[in-house]
């Protein structure tokens, strides 16, 4: 610590010693290092580090500076460590190298006894200022964190607890599913051999990779899980209570796969993934209440019909450019005009939709054939309160605009009639693709990719005139993770809640999303000509 001016002779001793030992400038270091502190931090079980630091300070130094301010940041802070991609474990705060001489061995030996201590937890503060700069006039070590943690509904303790909890169901399912069945498990969803597969595909990758790293650092295991339940998306430790748990049973138990995908099946139906099989109690209605009320989110909740305007779109119609005006006189109609050659017509091409995108750079029209048959129809929604707080998943990212917009489709498909439309070619007024797509799709590559393609006159008529059906606000599986706690409550809200502006929505139409055995017919006009593709895979 550092004394401030007094007229006092010893004070003055003290502070010009300190000065010469350089203890201003180990503050300034201790500072600098909490300042630059970047997640995922983590607590460690070391001990006696007060002692360790007087101790390896000269004996006839170290009542001055047995402080019991510095006392308290050491062991609120001083445990904090980082953990590195192989496992090591390294010290926060007492690195010795850039600190005054006469500290290092000190820090050196704190240094040593939190990198051999074992890691116990995931750290998070909700306060930025660490320690206390001045009691009394005398200076003490302290900085100010500049990453506290936030969160509307969860303290920092709570959500250091949640992080303990997820450490022992990771750990144990790890235990549970060996390598090789997690492999299997890729290898399965992977291939697209099960149904909406890319739901799970996510975690079961980051399950192998993590088996994978743990496998080349065995001595460091605990440590890796640690740093994994620190860095892993929302409910991805929770590997017993999602849905790759049971492809993995599956496989551990030795099924056929005919088994492993009748058991997936059932359990993905679009009726049941993630879907509330029981109406919610009254409890649960009033902790909903309260989350909504935290986050302010009472208006988030009201959703209209989607325009053109809310769309970021991948493609709209352009007008061709006709040909020049000639000024040639009175009788300048009168000459012989060139002969028209009529334009090839191309037989119908097979084409992934990774092909079809480069289509529409030449792109004047397009049109999409409608079957007789039900198809992928869906009706786009969005937020009737644009500035209402985020409750999707892909809405309120970090450097990206607001994205309030979700669709829904029909079980099995719908037919054209359903939605004001009958078969036969069709112009299209914009394509996009599927809203978790628009921003950082990588990260949103679990919600499937698909591509929509906007119909002028397509309205959900089950959803127009006083006997509106209910349904399609949201789905629990898009929900943020501050939801998922009541997410009885808020599929019973979407399940009665009628949706606005049917009537003005212009974004609706058909959409494609790759899956086995769905096809889209297009017909693309250009300058050249008039081609016809029809779109069957992604890629």
């Amino acid at each position: 610590m550092t004394v401030q001016p007094v007229q006092s002779s010893c004070a003055c001793g003290a502070r010009q010693a300190e000065r010469d030992e350089g203890y201003q400038d180990l503050e300034r270091v201790i500072a600098e290092r909490v300042a630059n502190a970047k997640g995922p931090l983590f607590t460690t079980n070391a001990k006696d580090l007060c002692k360790v630091y007087l101790g390896w300070l000269p004996s006839e130094r170290r009542q001055h500076y047995n402080c019991r301010t510095c006392e308290r940041f050491i062991e609120n802070y001083g445990r904090l460590g980082t953990i590195d991609e192989s496992g090591h474990v390294a010290s926060l705060l007492w690195d010795p190298y850039g600190a005054p001489e006469f500290f290092r061995l000190a820090l050196a030996a704190m240094k040593r006894q939190v990198e051999d201590a074992r890691v116990t937890g995931v750290f998070l503060s909700g306060v930025a200022e660490w320690g206390k700069a001045q009691t009394g006039g005398w200076s003490h070590l302290c900085g100010v964190h500049t990453e506290p943690f936030k969160h509307t509904l969860k303290t920092a303790e709570q959500a250091m607890a949640e992080k303990r909890e997820e450490y022992l169901m990771l750990r144990r399912g790890l235990a549970d599913y060996p390598v090789e069945a997690v492999r299997q498990a890729v290898r399965v969803l992977d291939a697209d051999a099960l149904d909406r597969s890319e739901k799970t595909l996510g975690v079961a990758r980051w399950l192998l990779d993590l088996h994978g790293v743990i496998a080349r650092n065995s001595m460091r295991k605990e440590n890796l899980i640690w740093r994994a339940v620190a860095t892993a998306p929302p409910g991805w430790c929770h590997v017993r209570s999602t849905m790759i748990h049971t492809l993995l049973d599956d496989i551990v138990r030795g099924l056929p796969f005919s088994s492993i995908s009748r058991r997936w099946a059932e359990k993905m139906h679009p009726l049941q993934y993630q879907r509330p099989t029981a109406p919610p109690s009254d409890g649960a209605i009033q902790q909903a209440e309260k989350i909504v009320e935290k986050l302010q989110a009472a208006g988030a909740l009201k959703r209209r019909f989607a325009r053109l305007s809310d769309v970021k779109h991948l493609w709209l119609p352009r007008k061709a450019a006709g040909p020049p005006a000639h000024q040639d006189g009175v009788f300048g109609h009168l000459k012989q005009q060139p002969a028209q050659v009529r334009q090839v017509e191309l037989p119908e091409q097979k084409i992934s939709w990774a092909k079809f995108v480069f289509r529409l750079f030449d792109a004047l029209e397009v049109e999409v054939y409608l079957t007789g048959d039900r198809q992928q129809f869906y009706g786009l929604v969005t937020a009737e309160d644009p500035d209402a707080p985020p409750i999707l998943q892909w809405d309120g990212l970090e450097g990206h605009p607001r994205n309030p917009v979700s669709w829904y489709f029909y079980h099995q498909g719908s037919s054209a009639g359903q939605w004001g439309l009958c078969p036969g070619w069709h112009p299209v007024s914009c394509i996009f693709l599927k809203p978790p797509m628009w921003h950082e799709p990588e990260k949103m590559r679990h919600h499937g990719e698909g591509a929509f393609f906007a119909i002028p006159g397509c309205k959900d008529q089950a959803r127009i005139g006083p006997g509106a059906i209910p349904g399609g606000s949201f789905f629990p599986e898009n929900l943020r993770s501050e939801y998922h706690g009541v997410r009885k409550v808020m599929e019973a809200y979407s399940a009665k809640a009628v949706l606005a502006g049917a009537g003005e929505g212009d974004a609706n139409g058909i959409a494609f999303e790759g899956v086995e055995g769905q096809s889209l017919l297009v017909r693309v006009r250009t300058k050249e000509g008039l081609a016809t593709y029809r779109i069957e895979s992604w890629d």
